[in-house]
């Protein structure tokens, strides 16, 4: 059974620095490209970063650009992907959802793709 789990969410103070964490586990990995998307309340999900299955490829909406870093490592029987956060803002509130998607190509063409499986979520609150 495959399976998503994010961790690391909670609350943080403006300026100050979170790290997510993704752990994709139960079906044969390879070939995963993984992304990280956030919704928060009346607006649309947005996709923040993604990562090529060997990690070699990366994108990110501008809106995070040079604050956050998106990274994986990609065990046996497990991937997980990481996206640490620094300097935070108000606006980055949100739940954030990591996302699977088959690719076997290395490099990215953005993050919009067609995600095959989903994690629960985790709440990410920036407020002083």
């Amino acid at each position: 059974q495959v399976r998503l789990a994010e961790s690391g969410g909670g609350l943080m103070q403006p300026g100050g620095s979170l790290r997510l964490s993704c752990v994709f586990s139960g079906f044969p990995l390879n070939y995963y490209t993984i992304a990280w998307f956030r919704q928060s309340p009346g607006k649309d999900r947005e996709a923040v970063s993604c990562i090529s299955y060997t990690g070699r490829d990366t994108k990110y909406a501008d809106s995070v650009k040079g604050r956050f870093t998106i990274s994986r490592d990609n065990a046996r029987d497990t991937v997980t992907a990481y996206l640490q956060m620094n300097n935070l803002k108000s606006e980055d509130t949100a739940v954030y959802y990591c996302a699977a998607y088959l690719m076997y190509e290395d490099y990215l063409n953005g993050c919009d793709y067609d995600y095959d499986y989903w994690g629960q979520g985790t709440q990410v609150t920036v407020s002083s």
